[in-house]
């Protein structure tokens, strides 16, 4: 029986009707937008029921909530009961290896990005997909099959083995890097192209507890970086006083690397060396180690994202690395580009996929760039004086023209400018920025008149 479906038909005649293959961030929200379009939408997710499990903080790479997945929940009306369980980040503390930090705001006064558990955004947007019977969830059903012309998807469930067919109108792969959808259905057609690219570094997690009265043990607006050159280890907060924490580093052909960590004595050592004062936090890091898996992070890129009656979202089509904080917003962003071309289009799937891919395709290659470019921002240049001094210099560009010019990490976490336009545009304008400070011998001491009156010059020459 087809979820909400009065009349029980196995595969509903009544309506509208949507196939979504996997329940995370972006299928859970896409089936909201869904039933607000008037589909009865049957959503079939691999894995049990994350909301009958014992959540805690920690348990997955802390989520950054930024411009564009605010406005893919706004879009919908949900927004606020995100915003509810996220706690605002307006800058980055460094964390130096002499155990003095040093604070960098994001954006302009007023402007944050939103540290949010996977878990709880997740099973937030699972409530609401499932708060009518326009929608219902199927958990613990594989995807074997899709029938492409057909929008036939067959399940096979990992517990009792029975399989399952649905046809509905549209169906949407949402189910991650490493979709099954994709994998038995697109990456099985002639002329499909596909990359996956694993890089050098793999990432752990180490949970920071609370303090015994709850409090947090660092300050809480900001996110935590440790810099190293190579490699660096965050942290973001969680309502319960505790601390996402995680390392990013090379598995191995490094002094400091993953494979060099093998007892419980070389990861003390580590910490105390290159962490110290994150150790004098967590003296019992080596007991959290293994805890977390160690992962491995991979950029996935396919082409095309549509055929017949099936669409790539999110993670299936566009899987990035962490490090701009941008996969989930971007994927909120599939939601909301297609929401608008459905209006654009009267629902008229071909029309709607074929403009979609187009629009969307060169915006996932640039975020996947952007997400490499920021690793070595985080884990390295933000260490650099000559990097400081261009971000002084841009931060002051932005402030005195804020209407007509945004730095790189503006444009991607504080508006919906395009990744592929923010890419070009913000490598164009660091380039400038550099010839500016060496044209004019500016220097950190530079006084800030002396500063404007040259950003003045340069702007009216523009």
């Amino acid at each position: 029986m087809a979820a909400g479906c009065k009349n029980n038909c196995p595969e509903c005649k009544c309506g509208k009707t949507a196939t979504v293959i996997g329940a995370g961030l972006v299928g859970s929200l896409w089936t909201v937008y869904l039933k607000k379009a008037g589909y009865i939408v049957n959503v079939y997710e691999r894995r049990s029921d994350m909301r009958l499990q014992k959540m805690s903080a920690g348990k997955s790479i802390n989520l950054a909530m930024s411009y564009r997945g605010w406005k893919g929940l706004s879009d919908i009306g949900v927004d606020e009961d995100i915003r509810k369980i996220s706690i605002p980040m307006h800058g980055r503390t460094l964390h130096k290896p002499d155990g003095t930090t040093a604070y960098q705001p994001y954006g302009n006064e007023g402007q944050a990005i939103y540290s949010v558990s996977r878990g709880d955004i997740n099973a937030t947007l699972m409530n609401i997909a499932e708060n009518d019977a326009a929608a219902k969830i199927h958990f613990n059903e594989e995807c074997i099959n899709v029938d492409l012309k057909a929008g036939k998807a067959t399940f096979k469930n990992t517990q009792t083995g029975a399989i399952t067919e649905i046809i509905s109108d549209v169906v949407f792969a949402t189910d991650g890097a490493f979709s099954a959808a994709r994998y038995n259905a697109m990456q099985k057609l002639d002329r499909f192209n596909y990359s996956q690219n694993y890089i050098a570094d793999g990432y752990r997690e180490i949970l920071l507890p609370a303090n015994e009265d709850g409090t947090h043990k660092l300050p809480v607006n900001t996110l935590h970086i440790w810099p190293r050159g190579r490699f660096m280890l965050i942290a973001l907060p969680n309502f319960d006083g505790s601390y996402t924490c995680t390392l990013f580093m090379p598995f191995e052909d490094d002094k400091y690397c993953f494979n060099n960590l093998t007892s419980k004595e070389k990861v003390t050592d580590f910490f105390k060396e290159v962490f110290p004062d994150f150790y004098e936090l967590l003296p019992s890091v080596a007991d959290a180690w293994e805890e977390h898996p160690l992962s491995s992070l991979a950029i996935i890129r396919c082409f095309p994202w549509t055929h017949g009656k099936l669409a790539l979202m999110g993670d299936a089509a566009h899987a990035t690395v962490p490090f701009f904080g941008q996969g989930m917003n971007c994927g909120f962003e599939d939601c909301s580009v297609m929401w608008e071309l459905m209006q654009k289009h009267n629902e008229n799937w071909p029309e709607i996929f074929k403009e979609y891919e187009i629009l969307r395709k060169p915006n996932g290659d640039a975020v996947q760039d952007l997400s490499l470019q920021n690793y070595i921002v985080m884990r390295d240049k933000v260490n650099d004086p000559d990097f400081l001094l261009l971000q002084k210099i841009e931060r002051r560009i932005n402030y005195l023209y804020p209407d007509s010019y945004f730095p790189l990490y503006s444009m991607v976490s504080f508006t919906n400018i395009e990744y592929q336009t923010a890419l070009k545009k913000g490598n164009e304008q660091e380039g400038m920025i550099k010839k500016l400070i060496e044209d004019h011998q500016i220097t950190d001491s530079t006084d800030e008149a002396s500063i404007d009156t040259i950003i003045h010059q340069f702007i009216g020459k523009q």
